[in-house]
């Protein structure tokens, strides 16, 4: 009775828990710095409800190329934005020019964003739509990175919830 008692008081203690995993970017091209900083409007590891809406924030040291891409928790990508040329300091996604805006969907999970940047314009267009795994969403961003010299692209990925 006593270790019944125990393990029910285990339970109920580790289930208040909450574990936060950060995705590891681990990309060629991850280590140049020259994005600062890189988040979803509500900050990084927020939550959000199918159907609202999201903005993300990226801050880089000079002024370059971005595309982002979204991986949900399903493995569907997608491409949010494609070559965007951006000035040094903030500049927030969708923009007013954009016209669109980013409404959260299905499934519920954890969402990544990432954010590929060039200070020299790209060569080719990196288009992602379909199912990933891990292994290719990487392959597929750092084949992309491949031509540029390091001090010239970076890499920052971001993270949500969607409930």
């Amino acid at each position: 009775m006593r270790k019944v008692l125990l393990l029910g008081t285990l339970a109920l203690g580790l289930s208040a828990c909450t574990v936060t995993v950060r995705p590891n970017v681990g990309l060629l091209g991850a280590d140049s710095n020259l994005i600062v900083d890189l988040r979803p409007d509500r900050g990084e590891g927020s939550t959000y409800a199918v159907g609202e809406a999201v903005r993300f924030t990226i801050r880089t040291r000079t002024a370059g190329y971005v595309t982002m891409i979204a991986l949900q928790s399903n493995g569907y990508t997608d491409t949010l934005v494609r070559n965007v040329y951006i000035p040094a300091g903030a500049t927030t996604f969708p923009r007013a020019q954009d016209g669109v805006t980013y409404n959260l969907a299905e499934p519920r999970g954890v969402q990544r964003v990432r954010a590929i940047f060039t200070r020299v314009r790209p060569t080719t267009d990196l288009v992602l739509r379909g199912t990933y795994d891990e292994g290719r969403w990487n392959a597929t961003s750092t084949a992309y990175l491949q031509p540029y010299a390091t001090e010239d692209r970076d890499v920052q990925e971001t993270y949500l919830y969607i409930r």
